[in-house]
């Protein structure tokens, strides 16, 4: 069986166990519970959140080295880098506001609120000011994403300036990537045990509850990736890129079928960019540069799953977010989808990060990881559609300048 059927399958094991407990044999769930399923939920919680900060570390400095080599910082690597980030964060603040107005986490049932470490907001200044560690290693102990975000970025910028000094560096950051990629699989391996364990847990304690909680979180996530598609890429297309968004979904519908079906933007990346090469007639120049790019850098799909979960993760366990935090959220999951790397799980890894960041228990993500894998699917294919939205409006506003170029008389 292949990793997303293992991983269904453990839900739906978790889901009848959950209900069998819940309806059937309600005194076996809690020493079950206590001793079976919450140790099995919480090695598997342990083990994601063990490589929250190592994956933004080092992912991020690779990011970064790789953007801002003097070479792609040209006209380029400016504007590709200006549309991911724009489009992200139109992404998140569309997430935010979408799971602001439908509440899907308000309703069903709620945790226990003094089960979790409330987190006091600081100011939204503060929280700007804070953001320059002024001790790295304790920002990451602390699991202070902001802070090492902003040191990941800089240690990456400093290695891209220094070139050929920082080789060694640089290889050794690779290397310690392609570990921690190993390591995410090796998780995600035991991730059809802990969805299991997680989901009989919420089930078993809240039934059918739990059940409708996390289908209005699917259908709320899916909602917001169709408008994001909708509102953002089909004016863009047709007012930046001069093309017919019919024609370019017919063009690109074979590499967002094999998105669909991997959830992974690397596996996916040789087949989108012959796409837009050979359908969508973006040179190769572009496409070799934008879509590579798009696949570590660019990740709507995924942040708008994280700025929904976010907010139903807080509506579940009664958590009011203030202005500063949703600011918070809208800041740290646009930067880290610089560090996203483009592999299936590591979205629900970064997750833990965004939380993180505005004091809300990493435990909640129980209900966002019982459907993350159908998420997945969808967020992957509007992620990789972004990559090739972009080379399109990049390749023709390339095409116009040189066209103008050619113009002038010299």
């Amino acid at each position: 069986m292949s990793l997303t059927a293992r991983i269904l399958t453990g839900i739906g094991l978790g889901i009848v166990t959950g209900l069998i407990l819940n309806f059937f044999l309600p005194d076996f769930f809690t020493p079950l519970n206590t001793y079976v399923f919450e140790p099995l939920g919480k090695i598997f919680v342990n083990l994601i959140k063990m490589l929250v900060i190592p994956i933004v570390f080092v992912s991020l400095v690779l990011g970064t080295a790789g953007i801002s080599e003097p070479k792609k910082l040209g006209r380029i690597g400016i504007k590709t880098i200006a549309f991911f980030l724009a489009t992200t964060a139109i992404a998140i603040f569309l997430a935010l506001v979408a799971a602001l107005i439908f509440k899907p986490g308000v309703g069903n049932f709620q945790l226990p609120a003094e089960d979790f470490e409330a987190i006091e907001a600081p100011p939204v200044m503060e929280t700007l000011i804070n953001m320059i560690p002024t001790n790295p290693i304790t920002a990451m102990a602390e699991e202070a994403m902001l802070q090492v975000i902003v040191f990941s970025l800089f240690v990456g910028f400093a290695i891209a300036r220094l070139g050929e000094k920082t080789n060694g560096l640089k290889k050794i950051f690779e290397q310690l990537n392609d570990i921690l990629m190993y390591l995410v699989q090796l998780v995600m391996k035991y991730a059809p045990i802990g969805a299991f364990a997680l989901i009989a847990t919420v089930i078993g304690g809240e039934g059918l509850n739990g059940i409708a909680a996390m289908f209005k979180y699917f259908s709320l996530v899916v909602l917001v990736l169709i408008l994001h598609v909708l509102i953002v890429y089909c004016p863009a297309l047709s007012i930046l890129g001069r093309m017919n968004p019919i024609k370019f979904f017919k063009g690109f519908s074979s590499a967002m079928i094999v998105a669909f079906s991997t959830s992974s933007s690397n596996a996916t990346l040789p087949v989108s960019m012959r796409a837009a090469q050979d359908n969508l007639g973006v040179s190769r120049t572009v496409s070799g540069f934008v879509q590579p790019l798009g696949a570590t850098i660019n990740m709507d799909g995924t942040a708008i799953m994280q700025g929904v979960a976010t907010v139903f993760i807080a509506q579940i366990v009664g958590q009011d977010l203030t202005i500063a935090q949703l600011l918070t959220v809208l800041l740290t999951a646009t930067l880290a989808s610089i560090g996203t790397a483009g592999a299936p799980g590591v979205g629900v890894i970064m997750l833990t990060m965004v939380l993180t960041s505005v004091g809300l228990p990493v435990e909640a993500i129980a209900l966002v990881l019982g459907v993350d894998r159908l998420v997945d699917m969808f967020r992957t294919a509007v992620n990789i559609t972004g990559d090739a939205v972009c080379a399109v409006i990049v390749d023709h506003s390339e095409r116009r300048l040189e066209q103008t170029n050619a113009n002038i008389p010299i």
